[in-house]
């Protein structure tokens, strides 16, 4: 198992509570792109990084001839999607979902398998982008799509995480790795490129914006319960007491503007 998978073994319900609700604006966007076309969407479709199933459930339930295969290295993200999925999903949508552990690169599904595949915010994290979109592109039959939605590289500062960063300095602590944004596109172009060189034809690749409005409560429990769980962790009390305290008073005098998250993303589409 990766250090990825390890990390997203740990976090998994603070992914379900705090950063998937962020996404959410995407992957709708995601799925209303992947239904544009004159025949909807039917047959089998892959779930690359399933995660919690955000975007597999939600294109269940949209479509009511698709199978969705949901596959993620972490256990604990597949149980997320289970246990939603559980939750969710009435008979007969739940029996067409499953879900495998298995890593981008290397799935375990014959070659032409699926008619469309979809991923949100995981070629960013892959540890080899190029094996992981040519294995997309094994598993897909041919004149099949793949759609994905990930991180630009460049971004407006958020005041939020430079307050926390120099919260952090005060401590005399540096800044976890919170193990995202590792490998993200630098523009559409480069996207287009890199699926292009995966052997994806009819390359598509358009630059949005994604917005949050947090609140002080939600971006400490973000922290805390995702992106920097085992710094928090890790602190003395008395540290600890002192980080959430001076955060939530600094926080509290920003406003909502400031407090409003804009990154930017790429949607990205190509044929096999």
């Amino acid at each position: 198992m990766t250090d990825q998978a390890d990390r997203y073994d740990r976090i998994a319900e603070g992914y379900a509570r705090w950063w998937a609700p962020v996404l959410t604006p995407a992957v709708e966007q995601l799925l209303d792109q992947a239904g544009t076309g004159s025949d909807g969407v039917s047959g089998r479709v892959l779930d690359v990084g399933t995660g919690t199933g955000q975007l597999a459930l939600g294109a269940l339930e949209r479509w009511p001839s698709i199978t969705v295969d949901g596959i993620d290295s972490s256990r604990e993200m597949c149980a997320m999607a289970t246990s939603e999925a559980d939750r969710r999903l009435a008979e007969p949508a739940r029996a067409r979902f499953r879900v495998a552990v298995a890593t981008a690169d290397r799935m375990p599904f014959d070659d032409g398998t699926f008619d469309l595949a979809v991923c949100s915010f995981v070629l960013q994290l892959v540890p080899n982008r190029h094996r992981a979109l040519r294995e997309i592109h094994r598993v897909l039959r041919t004149g099949a799509v793949f759609r994905s939605v990930t991180w630009l590289a460049s971004g407006p500062p958020f005041e939020p995480d430079r307050i926390f960063d120099s919260l952090l300095d005060e401590l005399g602590i540096e800044s976890g790795d919170s193990g995202g944004g590792s490998d993200d596109f630098e523009s559409a172009d480069h996207a287009r490129h890199v699926f292009r060189r995966a052997g994806f034809h009819d390359v598509d690749a358009d630059e949005a914006t994604l917005e949050h409005r947090y609140s002080i409560d939600g971006y400490i429990g973000f922290l805390a319960e995702f992106d920097e769980t085992s710094l928090i962790e890790d602190l003395e009390p008395d540290e600890r007491e002192w980080l959430v305290a001076s955060l939530r008073d600094r926080l509290a005098r920003l406003t909502d503007e400031a407090m409003t998250m804009r990154f930017p993303i790429v949607f990205v589409s190509g044929r096999r």
